[in-house]
């Protein structure tokens, strides 16, 4: 059963045997607050074991355009449509999060976002290809960022 983010109370539920919890449930929240002020949607996650096809899908892009695999665990998934942009995110217990954004009537807007959580290192099959960019949250912390965009079709 999917349940919803609370950013107004940030809670690690879901993510306690990450090293950085707090700092990804602080990352989960921010990305909450975003999509509940500017869509109105309501950002729930469920366990990595229900969201298999999302994983999935997000992998399958990952693999296909960039040869990547990422070595952590997923914790947690959601997938979602607002307006025209199908949206999916994958939780790691690393404190990676990767969200995938893929409009459906264009082309040119579709990418792969990464987020490091405040405190974790980057993951050895990011750190070579990425260049991250730091941003500050007052939910999470120091986000640091990076994202591709995608040119195939998923």
């Amino acid at each position: 059963m999917p349940h919803e983010v609370d950013f107004q109370n940030v809670s690690t539920t879901g993510l306690e045997s990450s090293p950085v919890a707090s700092a990804l449930a602080g990352l989960r929240a921010n990305e909450a607050r975003y999509f509940k002020n500017k869509y109105g949607h309501v950002f729930a996650v469920e366990p990595a074991s229900k969201a298999q096809q999302t994983i999935d899908w997000v992998h399958r892009i990952l693999k296909e355009e960039r040869d990547l695999v990422i070595q952590s665990r997923p914790l947690e998934a959601t997938a979602f449509q607002v307006e025209n942009i199908r949206m999916a995110y994958v939780f790691y217990e690393s404190g990676l999060s990767i969200n995938v954004m893929y409009t459906v009537d264009d082309k040119k807007k579709r990418a792969v976002g990464f987020k490091l959580s405040d405190g974790m290192e980057v993951p050895a099959e990011l750190a070579e290809r990425f260049k991250f960019a730091r941003q500050k949250s007052k939910l999470a912390g120091t986000i640091r960022g990076s994202f591709f965009v995608i040119k195939n079709e998923y």
